[in-house]
């Protein structure tokens, strides 16, 4: 599908679900708990939300310091649509194992991902979707690229299509931060700090912020390690764009501060027409699914969504 110019929501509002149909949705939404093994012995927290006749599945990578129960609303929209949503804790999020905001090796977070696919390959045939946001964005993307690089990751998993949501493509990182991350990632790479991100950040809703700051499972830590990985991650990711095959959907928050809106603008102007759709929702905060105006953006991605299920 030819890639659209970035725009706001003000030059173009889909109609999205009623809020009747959504209070619906959620009713019907039961996720089924489970649990899978990392390669180096971690458990990690798993949720479906479970259709009996989807279209096909989405799996759902959430962001940093935060965790899948997040994105209830979300999967009852994913479900209200015709798909089964798939979703996860990461390591050392929410209410899987490890060290928060940590990493044991660089590419953790994309071997874990892999198990994730294979487990829902496994348990439902069907088109399927990575849907990502914010760090969980980067990942996704991350991943799908490994299978763009000359020689494929041995993680890499094939996926019917991407969505990313306002992805970390650019941590907006300063020269000074630069040169702070090489000095700490070789002297304390494990070493967890605070992350510096504001929750006002993430929403214009007073009740999303205050539900996010009243969150047990949410904190605001990370380590060296993982800042290298998503800072060498979106480069990666850039680099490899104008080979791009994925069917992708990029989603993005102009008004964003937890992550640089730049990365989302140098990603969609150097991937192919062809495979990307871009839209920019230029008065929205980091998390566009928790704005007031979400369901423009549902809209967006329910009309998308469509194309991939038929």
């Amino acid at each position: 599908m030819p890639a659209q110019k970035p725009i706001s929501i003000e030059a173009e509002c889909g109609s999205g679900p009623t809020r009747d149909g959504l209070s619906a949705a959620l009713a019907a939404a039961s996720p089924i708990a489970s649990s899978l093994v990392t390669a180096d012995g971690l458990r990690l927290h798993g949720q479906t939300w479970p259709l009996a006749k989807a279209r096909g599945s989405v799996v759902i990578v959430h962001g940093l310091g935060e965790h899948i129960g997040r994105y209830t609303v979300l999967a009852a929209q994913l479900n209200a649509w015709g798909w089964q949503a798939v979703g996860f804790d990461q390591r050392g999020h929410g209410r899987s194992e490890g060290p928060r905001g940590g990493l044991a090796q660089s590419d953790d977070f994309l071997r874990d991902l892999a198990l994730v696919i294979d487990a829902a390959r496994a348990a439902r045939p069907g088109p399927l979707v990575l849907l990502g946001h914010s760090m969980g964005g980067l990942i996704a993307a991350r991943f799908v690229a490994g299978g763009v690089q000359t020689r494929p990751a041995q993680w890499f998993r094939d996926v019917e299509a991407l969505v990313l949501s306002s992805p970390a493509l650019d941590l907006g990182m300063n020269a000074g931060q630069k040169m702070l991350l090489g000095a700490l990632g070789t002297l304390t790479p494990g070493l967890a700090v605070a992350n510096g991100l504001q929750p006002a950040w993430i929403s214009h809703d007073p009740a999303v912020v205050a539900a996010y700051v009243a969150d047990p499972l949410v904190h605001d830590r990370v380590t060296p390690r993982l800042v290298r990985f998503m800072r060498d991650g979106g480069a990666q990711v850039h680099a490899e764009a104008p080979r791009w095959k994925v069917p992708t959907l990029l989603l993005w928050a102009g008004s964003d501060r937890c992550v640089a809106p730049a990365g989302s603008q140098a990603f969609a102007a150097a991937a192919p027409a062809g495979v990307l759709r871009a839209q920019c929702f230029a008065p929205l905060f980091h998390e566009i699914f928790n704005e007031p105006e979400k369901q423009e953006v549902f809209a967006v991605l329910r009309s998308w969504l469509a194309e991939r299920g038929q």
